[in-house]
């Protein structure tokens, strides 16, 4: 009997069970997250290995002309080391950890969640997903703001495959606007990177001016109508605003149109 339990909890059925409790679903970039993950025994004894918490989401990447959706892991952090787990026996284990500076946040139905899991040799691994919401840091958020004063409106936030741009992770986040009151006629959209410099902040932003008359039509079909830009914003500058900041970010782009 206790050989037939045993193969049963290799693929599975009456194997240990993971269930993570978060004491908030709603954190700040480079806030902390915290929890407790409850581990319960199955039908039989099982020696456990490492037990983990990952914070994933997902990215688009293209395949053979096609966009396709992938899993990337941002972070992920070890609870506790191995252990020996009885039949019907119940551990608790609290963790907290500080989310990483670059990560994305979850605007425009951006999904980011919690993964917990349990390493069991030769069986199933076991693991729970509880979603997140996280939210702009002080820093991203006076931007947003600022963006938001000259006129721009948020169309897309998207997940892009760019492993040389994203650093530890194999995507970057990009935040796609439409143009207002202030670059209507003069932009087709801008497109915003955001890569945190420890108090301070660096942006890329791509201008896609709006295409006038044939050359402009030439550069357009050539793609030469984009402009890629770094912008960097130092703790002064974020410090004064997203006023101070809109009339920066304005003069920026009006050069490069």
């Amino acid at each position: 009997m206790s050989f037939f339990k045993k193969m049963l909890a290799s693929v599975g059925i009456g194997s240990a069970q993971v269930n993570t409790e978060l004491d908030t679903i709603e954190v700040r970039l480079g806030g902390e997250i915290s929890g407790t993950i409850e581990v319960e025994g199955g039908q039989t004894d099982q020696a456990i290995g490492n037990i983990y918490v990952k914070l994933k989401t997902h990215y688009l990447r293209e395949s053979n002309d096609r966009k396709i959706r992938a899993t990337g892991t941002i972070a992920q952090y070890l609870v506790t080391e191995g252990f020996q787990l009885r039949a019907g026996e119940r551990k608790q284990f609290p963790f907290r950890f500080r989310l990483p500076d670059q990560m994305p946040v979850t605007l425009h139905n951006v999904p980011i969640w919690v993964e917990s899991g349990l390493d069991i040799d030769l069986a199933v691994d076991p693991k729970d997903e509880d979603l997140i919401h996280v939210l702009p840091d002080a820093k991203m958020q006076t931007v947003l703001d600022a963006v938001d004063m000259l006129g721009f409106r948020l169309r897309e936030v998207t997940n892009d495959y760019a492993p040389r741009l994203g650093g530890a992770l194999p995507f970057v986040q990009e935040f796609e606007y439409v143009p207002g009151t202030k670059f209507r006629g003069y932009l087709d959209e801008l497109e915003i990177l955001f890569f945190p410099r420890g108090e301070s902040l660096e942006l890329v932003l791509q201008i896609d001016r709006r295409a006038r008359g044939l050359s402009g039509l030439f550069a357009e079909a050539m793609e030469m109508d984009e402009r890629f830009l770094r912008v960097p914003l130092s703790k002064e500058e974020l410090q004064r605003g997203p006023q101070a900041v809109a009339a920066f970010l304005e003069n920026v782009i009006a050069k490069h149109l």
